[in-house]
Order: C-alpha cells, then structure tokens, then sequence
C-alpha cells in the first residue's frame, strides 16, 4: 500500500513507518510555482529531436501537471534524457513546443530559451553524472542554487560588506532548512568530494530544490545506488512532492521505485511517447511490457 499524503509542515519519519510523522514548520516555500494544484505545469507539444539522421525524439507529446510527480521510463536510448535537455534549454528541438505555465501570464517556450533563463523561470534539474563542484563544502555547493535569486553585482559581492552580506545570510535561512530536510546538517563544512556517492546524489538534488523551482527535473536520480541510498532518496524525492507540492519529472530505471512514487507515467521507445497514465494502467499495458519485456511477459511491476 502506498503511504499516506503528508499534511503541510509535516515530514515522514527516517524509518518510512505509518505509525507517525515529525511535525514542522518551515519558513520557506520550495514550491516556486503560483499554479493551483493540479493544473498543467509544463506542456510538450509534438517535439521532435534529431542529430543528423539519428531521431532522438519522434513527435512526443504529454503533460505535467501542479503537484505530481511524472515520471518518464523506458529502455536505454529512448529518448529520456534528451527530452529533459530539451525542457531545460540545453537542447533546441527542430519542431514542437514545451510551454512553462507560470500562472501570471502566457507561457514561456523552454525551447527558445537560454538555459539561464530557464533557471530564473523555476526549471532546476539534477543530471545522470554529478555535476558538483567537488573542492567546494557542501553549503556552499547548495548556496549555488540560490544564485538565480541574488540581485547584488560583482563587486558588492566580493566585498560582502552591507547589503551584500545580509543578502547572503537571508538566503542561507533558505539552504539551512534543505540541509535539514535532506539529512545532512553533519555534512555541511565538509567538501563534496569526501563525500560517499549517495550523499553526492542528495546534496546534488539539494541543491535544485534551494532554486525554489516550479518544475523539478531529476535525470536518474538513484542511479548506482544500493538498496538503502534508494530507499533515502525515494524518500526524499517523496517528501519534496507531498510537503512542498514541487512538480517533479523523473527518468529512473528501478520499476519499483517508478510505480511506488509516482503519479502519472509516460514511457518512451525509440523516441516515441508509447503511453502516458497512472502507474496501475502503464505497467499492465500490452506495448509497455513489449517494450521492455518482450511479447508474452508478466505485467512490469507486480508483486513489489
């Protein structure tokens, strides 16, 4: 059974039990998006990618919506992380749009935006291979996300004197509490190459959520890890989701994990959007199982 919705302020206990939650207020809101709940998010519209002759992305179209968590699977060289490319800006798609609702306006098309601007819009992501900077501490790799919100020049900066200063304290009130709901206030002064692979994971996804962002993009989040580092990283993953509401779009390959967290799910081969539904309807449907499985296997999923 999956676990019960966390109320607002609440946070699940480290032992993922139903018996009780830890009560908290936090004083920031990570959710950087102004749409209800529930209302679309990001759009893909008929996008279509490809490298010379090499089709990455074959007219895919889907929604995200407010508050969910989506998940996109499929076999290696789908299409996955190319889609992500393209919804961060570090792709331009031949054809098609992916349109960023914000809620105060019309929406953006991440396709013909800077990837800077993409990250001043709410898009933060984490990607496959860790993308830290390791001689750096861990807070100051998290500081590192609230870049996109710091209005004071260079120079003003270096000297971190006056406003500069109570710039940078004001928003490390924002990075203490996401060291605190990632597990790792210990970990803080340390520098991010001492540390175990997993902890790089977290402090990587850390670091987008001090964005504040509309539009979390986790490119394999629990990738090379073992069976504890995943179980805390699903954890965190769902405890972002329900106490914050930050949408989430997540390429994973553990099936477990996709069908156990997430809300909707799109599966791509060969570039193509096969399908797109909640967990129950994807893992039972005849072209996903084809897909991964081949003709005649058991439904993906069943059992865990």
């Amino acid at each position: 059974m999956p676990l019960p919705a966390l109320r607002a302020g609440e946070v699940r206990p480290t032992d993922g039990s139903r018996a009780h939650v830890v009560s908290r207020a936090y004083q920031h809101d990570l959710n950087g998006s102004g749409l209800e709940r529930g209302a679309v998010q990001v759009e893909v519209d008929a996008v279509h990618l490809h490298f010379g002759g090499v089709v990455a992305i074959e007219e895919v179209s889907l929604e995200v919506r407010q508050g969910d968590i989506h998940a996109i699977i499929g076999p290696n060289g789908a299409g996955k992380t190319s889609l992500l490319n393209c919804m961060s800006g570090l792709y331009r798609p031949q054809r098609g749009a992916i349109r960023l609702h914000r809620g105060d306006g019309d929406p953006v098309d991440l396709t013909t935006t800077r990837p800077s601007r993409s990250a001043r819009l709410g898009v933060a992501r984490s990607f496959q291979n860790i993308e830290l900077f390791r001689h750096m501490t861990v807070l100051e790799n998290l500081l590192l996300g609230r870049h996109v919100h710091m209005r004071h020049r260079l120079a003003a900066s270096l000297a971190w004197f006056g406003p500069a200063r109570r710039q940078e304290i004001e928003h490390r009130d924002l990075v203490e509490e996401v060291i605190d709901l990632l597990e790792i206030p210990a970990l803080r002064k340390l520098p991010v190459g001492a540390l175990a692979y997993g902890l790089q994971k977290r402090v990587e996804l850390g670091r987008a959520l001090c964005m504040q962002p509309a539009v979390l993009l986790l490119d394999e989040p629990m990738a090379g890890m073992n069976a504890e580092e995943k179980e805390d990283m699903a954890r965190f993953v769902l405890d972002v989701n329900e106490l914050a509401g930050v949408t989430t779009v997540l390429i994973e390959h553990d099936m477990g994990v996709v069908m156990d967290v997430s809300h909707q799910v799109s599966v791509l081969d060969f570039g193509r959007c096969l399908v797109t539904g909640e967990p129950d309807v994807v893992r039972s449907d005849e072209r996903v199982i084809k897909a991964y499985l081949g003709a005649g296997s058991e439904p993906m999923g069943a059992g865990t």
